[in-house]
């Protein structure tokens, strides 16, 4: 599916929605938060940054998965830009740093960068309302939902169940119909009173840019973000991911091994929440900005904003090893999960659908970031990441990854 086609789902949204809005700019200004701290670095984690590239290339070996992509930076330095493995187990094309895979949710917190420079110019606000912009929007709450804004649905504030409507979605049903059918759905709580995870409400982020600006939320994206920054294979869509040059295939599980399989359609459908493509080198731009070093791009307060947390999320805690070891305290930010690990702030998100994982963190008291994409289901890779944020924050070191398990278990299948 074209970048356009991909936008105009969101204007058929709103159509078939009710929605509908005004292009005309919303009141309001740029957020006000303070800039983060960031220590100077104390030392150069080139060598912690080679070892864990090596490690990458280990796990793809041991865990016998198609392939990992890894990017680290140091300030604006890009310290590794790699891959490993294949992108397609029958063709075998060697995987590189131009190899472009699905960011699923680490698409999320583009639509939260985007949003902060829109606040910035005025077209939108943090405090804008979804109805004065979405006339028809409702929920079963009709009162509570008078009072959500933008904030609310970029940190999932909805009062909704978590992850509502997402199996409509990848039963194929279209966004616009889903969007329109939130007013029906139940609710956990009072809009905007807790946390509960969205794909299809955290959406309609899409249709208030659409609303501020008048043009679609992935053109918007891609002038200013994709393009300033240099992301030159990043896009949106199916039809583009299989158009580029070098693009991993998704793998799920089969009898003889990992089997590739065409990509899945559906959360493209919903682009700010899971639709963008981007490879290793794509992903370290990205990370060098997220790290306050493009201000022309995204300014110390457009990245202070959606760093700063905005809801708790004490279920973070207790997910996998490194959570429950690692974590004093979780929350979510505007696009971005914001942790306390062991002491230090760590800003993070993970990504998954059909044949595709995915994690981005950055540690800003030390100016570092590593994004992991990988194109299989696999939960081995996930522990690369804690592994690199011990050695930067000189931790008792830990397996996380556990490699020799690994090569245990695939012995005796």
């Amino acid at each position: 599916m074209s970048a356009k086609k991909a936008a105009a789902l969101l204007v058929s949204g709103l159509v078939l929605a009710g929605f509908l809005p005004s292009p005309s700019s919303a009141q309001g200004g740029p957020g006000t938060a303070a800039t983060a701290s960031r220590q100077q670095p104390v030392r150069d984690f080139t060598r912690e940054a080679r070892e864990i590239e090596q490690l990458a290339a280990r796990v793809v070996e041991a865990a016998r998965i198609p392939s990992i992509s890894i990017t680290i930076v140091q300030g604006e330095r890009v310290l590794v830009q790699n891959a490993f493995g294949v992108t397609d187990t029958v063709s075998k094309q060697p995987a590189t740093a131009d190899t472009v895979y699905r960011l699923a949710s680490l698409s999320k917190a583009f639509a939260g960068a985007l949003t902060a420079q829109l606040v910035e110019e005025g077209a939108l606000s943090w405090d804008t309302r979804l109805v004065d912009q979405l006339p028809m929007f409702k929920l079963a709450d009709l009162e509570g939902a008078q009072n959500l804004t933008t904030r609310d649905i970029l940190s999932h504030r909805m009062g909704l169940p978590n992850n509502t409507y997402d199996r409509d979605l990848e039963n194929n049903e279209p966004y616009e119909l889903l969007a329109g059918r939130l007013a029906n759905a139940p609710l956990t709580c009072r809009p905007g009173a807790c946390y509960t995870y969205q794909n299809v409400a955290f959406s309609l982020i899409g249709d208030l840019v659409f609303a501020g600006t008048g043009d679609f939320y992935t053109h918007q994206v891609e002038k200013r973000i994709f393009h300033p920054l240099g992301m030159y294979s990043a896009t949106y869509g199916r039809q583009p991911l299989e158009a580029m040059p070098s693009w991993a295939r998704p793998h799920v599980r089969g009898r003889g091994g990992w089997v590739p399989v065409r990509p899945k359609e559906t959360y493209y459908r919903v682009p700010p929440a899971a639709g963008v493509n981007a490879s290793a080198r794509d992903m370290a731009q990205w990370l060098i900005a997220q790290l306050g070093h493009r201000p022309d791009v995204l300014s110390p307060e457009a990245l202070a904003e959606t760093h700063t947390p905005q809801v708790a999320t004490p279920g973070e805690l207790r997910n996998t090893p490194w959570r429950r070891e690692r974590l004093r305290d979780a929350s979510y930010g505007l696009g971005w999960r914001i942790y306390d690990y062991a002491g230090h702030t760590m800003i993070f998100h993970g990504g998954a659908v059909q044949g595709y994982r995915g994690l981005a963190a950055l540690l800003p008291e030390h100016d570092v970031g590593i994004v992991l994409l990988w194109n299989s289901e696999s939960a081995v890779p996930t522990g690369i990441m804690p592994t690199f944020l011990d050695r930067v924050l000189g931790l008792p070191e830990r397996d996380w990854v556990q490699i020799g398990r690994v090569r245990q278990q695939n012995a005796r299948r």
